[in-house]
């Protein structure tokens, strides 16, 4: 277990309580952890960290050294992120529609000293990697655009009336014929140089009215394309015509190279803005669309010697002919900027820098690591737009080899200490390395990790970034942290919406425990449905949870049934045991949880119809069953005289050939039209046959919100189940 515990949360508690953070997270973490045992999951507490330890973040930080002294940190003054209610600076990644996803606040842009990870030096490999990966096409995908490889041409165009140049990057050079205008980030250098004065009230309105968004929203591919024209004209090189020049929002500063050539006939996004600011322009790819650009292949015209041309042999002419002009060149661009790796805030890990008087920065060695959070009388933001950490006069001020210096007061993210803890479960009091080596080659890579979605361009896009420059350091000695990848979905509030304090609709485990037991909650956590679904609460779901485990308990405590407790096998259960146990191995290999659950159910609805019921396939029940209820499941183990716990049992095996010569695949319909199928035992239980073609995806979908009327069974042959 870890405690990713440098979190903005509890930045703000400490602010509104002007109290060390550290006191209320380790009380915090107590609970947790004593919650976590009430519930019976299986951690090694051996295996414990934390990220605000500085045991621990002795190596966070002795990373960020690795990395910056291989050029990979650097520090530079930035238009950033700038959240005044919280005080510091969130990546693009943490403002959602212009506020911080913590908190709901106002995000401005402002130009700020911070610390930057090169990550754009690993982004090719970054995108290599990622089809080795057991990950969700969705994940992999979302990777891929935020990495964002282009294969295109730098272009380079001149400004009329002027010696200036700018360059446009473009993976349509074949289109070039067809600029109409060309775009520049409204932020561009450039464009106080050769805007015509007389624009310049509107030019100033429009950069003021665009300032606090992000760059996302500015992006985004659904909002409105806006911008005004600077009164400037560049030269298109290909044909030297005159194109006015324009700002837009859409266009990035921080991508390519913050400008942007447009060809309204063959892109959307330019066609959208052309007709908007009434620009005239030509087609260039022969095409019968009139109402829309046309953005697919086809032959060139008015392009002159590419004339009759398709895309890709249109692309290399134009290009060929750029360079021999000196006017372009062949280029790769990424979407992928810099990790913006410092906050304004007393809860992170300290950054190891110093900078001396003499105007030298220094980098801490290892050996004077950690460097440790001071304790404060104030926590409050410093007001300046730096960390609080300015007002710890003693540990601000040191002197390096005789030269006085200042440390740096910025700290890092909350995503450096979860960038790579999953090394250090492997060796978590070694005091010398991250880990032992011998352990690194031996667990890593990660055979499986569960997380959340939401992190696929955060913090498991930044994790493979250190541990590509950790594998490269020979620190690792796999080129990848996580082999397989599963997304859990989430429980919502009874009413569908995401849990919150604010809203009122937390459930506390304490009180569901104390009610039902800890049992019931894993179980009917469990069977609430599949584990990526995101589902509703509901407190009647605890009831028949709580009712499947007093029907198992009975079996055995049961003073009538647990004399049909039989080592004698009268083969009655035979199919439902070994298909029970086949397919409860499968949904559990398969995070199926919720069908495992319902297939037990099947084989105890079996279990108390009979007069004598095979005690070793009762035993194999309980193995099975414990993995959910483990309180429960060790109770009936210990009742046979066990004394070990049931952990450490063999798995339940099952005999395929009782299945093969017992088994039929029989059709599921829904008002008579076919909906699945269900692999059934000959002769097995109508009950049965019914609760197996219930538990059918398609089917759920079919009779959801509907009234069961009847359900049909033609013995081995056909369920059908009729609603309305």
């Amino acid at each position: 277990m870890g405690w990713d515990a440098f979190g903005l949360p509890a930045e703000q508690y400490a602010i509104k309580m002007n109290q060390n953070p550290l006191i209320f997270t380790d009380k915090n973490i107590e609970n947790f952890k004593r919650q976590i045992n009430m519930l019976g999951f299986s951690y090694d507490w051996s295996k414990e960290t934390k990220t605000c330890d500085p045991k621990y973040y002795k190596w966070t930080q002795y990373i960020f050294t690795l990395l910056y002294n291989d050029g990979l940190a650097y520090d530079e003054l930035r238009d950033v992120n700038f959240c005044p209610e919280l005080g510091t600076v969130l990546a693009n990644e943490e403002v959602i529609d212009g506020k911080s996803e913590r908190g709901g606040f106002p995000v401005i842009k402002k130009p700020m000293k911070q610390w930057v990870l090169k990550i754009t030096e690993y982004a090719d490999k970054l995108l290599e990697d990622l089809d080795a990966l057991d990950w969700p096409k969705s994940t992999i995908e979302m990777q891929k655009n935020w990495i964002g490889r282009s294969v295109g041409a730098e272009i380079i165009f001149s400004v009329c009336g002027s010696n200036e140049t700018f360059k446009v990057f473009t993976t349509r050079a074949d289109t070039l014929f067809g600029c109409a205008y060309v775009c520049l980030a409204p932020e561009h250098p450039l464009v106080d140089k050769i805007l015509d004065p007389k624009y310049k009230d509107s030019i100033d309105a429009y950069k003021d009215s665009i300032k606090n968004k992000s760059d996302l929203e500015r992006s985004s591919l659904n909002k409105d394309k806006t911008g005004v024209f600077i009164g400037a004209y560049a030269i298109n090189p290909i044909n030297n015509k005159k194109v006015p020049i324009y700002i837009a929002d859409y266009v990035l500063l921080s991508y390519g190279s913050g400008a942007v050539m447009a060809v309204p006939a063959h892109d959307d996004r330019d066609y959208e803005f052309a007709k908007k600011n009434n620009i005239e322009f030509d087609k260039v790819i022969e095409s019968d669309i009139s109402t829309c650009a046309f953005t697919g292949d086809g032959v060139h015209i008015n392009s002159d010697f590419i004339n009759g041309l398709h895309n890709e042999d249109a692309k290399k002419a134009v290009i060929e002919k750029l360079i021999s002009i000196n006017k372009g060149n062949y280029k790769v661009n990424y979407k992928l900027r810099d990790w913006l790796f410092s906050r304004q805030r007393y809860w992170g890990e300290p950054i190891p820098i110093v900078f001396l008087e003499n105007g030298n920065t220094y980098c801490l060695s290892k050996d004077e690591l950690p460097l440790e959070l001071p304790k404060l009388d104030e926590y409050k933001p410093s007001g300046t737009g730096e960390s609080p950490l300015v007002h710890a006069k003693d540990w601000l001020n040191v002197t390096i080899n005789g030269v006085p210096g200042r440390r740096e007061t910025n700290t890092m993210p909350q995503w450096a200490g979860s960038c790579w803890y999953y090394i250090r479960y492997l060796d978590p009091n070694n005091d010398n390395e991250i880990a032992d080596k011998k352990l690194i080659d031996h667990w890593l890579p990660v055979d499986l990790y569960i997380g959340g979605a939401e992190h696929a361009v955060l913090h498991l896009l930044y994790a493979r970034f250190w541990h590509k420059f950790l594998y490269d350091k020979g620190i690792v000695s796999c080129k990848e942290p996580f082999k397989k990848l599963f997304h859990q979905g989430i429980i919502l509030g009874e009413n569908g919406e995401k849990m919150s304090k604010s809203r009122g609709n937390v459930i506390n485990p304490d009180d569901i425990v104390n009610d039902y037991g800890a049992d019931t909650l894993r179980l009917y956590e469990m069977f609430m449905g599949p584990l990526e679904a995101s589902l509703p609460w509901s407190n009647s779901g605890l009831d028949g949870a709580h009712r499947f485990i007093d029907r198992v308990y009975r079996i055995f405590f049961d003073k009538e049934m647990s004399k049909k407790i039989s080592s004698n096998n009268n083969h009655k259960l035979d199919y439902i045991y070994n298909f029970t146990v086949k397919k409860v191995t499968s949904d559990f290999e398969n995070l199926q949880f919720n069908t495992a659950i319902s297939q037990m159910m099947i084989f105890i609805n079996e279990v108390y119809k009979q007069d004598e019921i095979y005690v070793e396939y009762l035993k194999d029940f309980v193995k099975m069953f414990s993995c959910i209820c483990p309180f429960v499941g060790e109770e009936i183990w210990n009742s046979f005289g066990n004394t070990d716990l049931i952990t450490y049992e063999k798995w339940p095996t099952y005999n395929e050939e009782a299945l093969k010569l017992q088994t039929k695949t029989i059709a599921v319909q829904v008002l008579g039209k076919l909906r699945g199928t269900i692999e059934i035992g000959i002769n097995e239980d109508e009950a049965s046959v019914k609760e197996k073609a219930l538990q059918i995806e398609s089917v759920k979908k079919q009779i959801e919100g509907k009234n069961i009327v009847k359900i049909i069974y033609i013995p081995n042959k056909i369920v059908n189940i009729v609603v309305k």
